[in-house]
């Protein structure tokens, strides 16, 4: 699949490019709307993006239990190396304190990542700061036409970029 993503300033533009994509066969869900304005996107019924995915909770949650992961296996390695293991408590306690730091570890990178904007739409902060809303749609390879079709029938809209995006099962 391949996102494409647009610039526009006018949701009203956007609303009928969304009908108009959507009679061309491509469903709503390959279709959303990122903008500071939810309140006008959702009076518009465009398909916007929900404020938890504007935010890195998932990314920073999988961060986290990267870090979590790594903390988890050196103390274990050094229960191993210290022989702590053999005493009469055995591995019980240390596997268990090994699964709070990892839990702690993903429980902390998904509060860091509430406070911080997902990085995949950090790029469009300054479009999104004067005002304007980014449009995207994910197409197949086969609807790559529909998309350039009614996209050559609004020339307001202009595409930032295209990117790669994995295939949903």
């Amino acid at each position: 699949m391949s996102r494409h993503y647009y610039i526009s300033d006018d949701l009203d533009d956007l609303e009928v490019v969304e009908k108009e994509l959507e009679q061309q066969g491509v469903s709503r869900s390959q279709i959303h709307v990122l903008s500071d304005k939810d309140a006008d996107v959702e009076n518009h019924h465009l398909h916007a993006i929900t404020p938890f995915l504007k935010k890195d909770v998932v990314h920073s949650s999988e961060l986290g239990a990267f870090i979590g992961v790594a903390v988890a296996a050196v103390l274990l390695a050094v229960v191993y190396l210290l022989e702590l293991h053999n005493s009469a408590v055995g591995w019980l306690p240390f596997l268990f304190g090994a699964a709070v730091v990892l839990g702690f570890c993903i429980w902390e990178g998904g509060l860091i990542g509430l406070q911080v904007p997902n990085q995949q739409f950090k790029r469009f902060q300054t479009f999104l700061d004067k005002g304007n809303h980014v449009f995207f749609v994910d197409t197949k390879d086969e609807q790559e036409a529909k998309l350039a079709e009614v996209m050559s029938h609004h020339p307001r809209l202009r595409e930032v970029t295209n990117s790669q995006t994995p295939a949903t099962p």
